[in-house]
């Protein structure tokens, strides 16, 4: 199962959930953020059922009101909710380790 891809339209909905959201914000022309993607789907898989993990492109249609509202200056810049509060946050190319310490530290 790959992470969900959310959108302006749906993020507010997605991060106010109750569950913990895994919110990866990225961009296609972004190298590191495409080194990080196979990652994040894994931990789709691994964490389905305990938390929702997402996808964000930053250059989507209003994802640009989204970045400056949670002060996201550089990507992959990976957020972690609960009930619409952000709780962690992990920016760059990191190993799946500190994503899953992340993770599990919120759950």
């Amino acid at each position: 199962m790959a992470a969900i891809h959310l959108t302006a339209e749906n993020f507010d909905k997605a991060i106010s959930s109750g569950q913990l959201v895994f919110v990866d914000f990225w961009a296609t022309w972004c190298r590191p953020c495409q080194m990080m993607g196979p990652i994040v789907d894994e931990l789709a898989d691994e964490y389905n059922g305990k938390a929702i993990i997402a996808k964000m492109d930053v250059d989507g249609d209003g994802c640009r009101d989204i970045c400056t509202r949670f002060g996201i200056t550089n990507i992959p810049n990976m957020k972690l909710f609960k009930n619409g509060v952000e709780v962690g946050n992990v920016v760059g190319a990191v190993p799946k380790a500190t994503l899953k310490g992340a993770i599990d530290k919120n759950l």
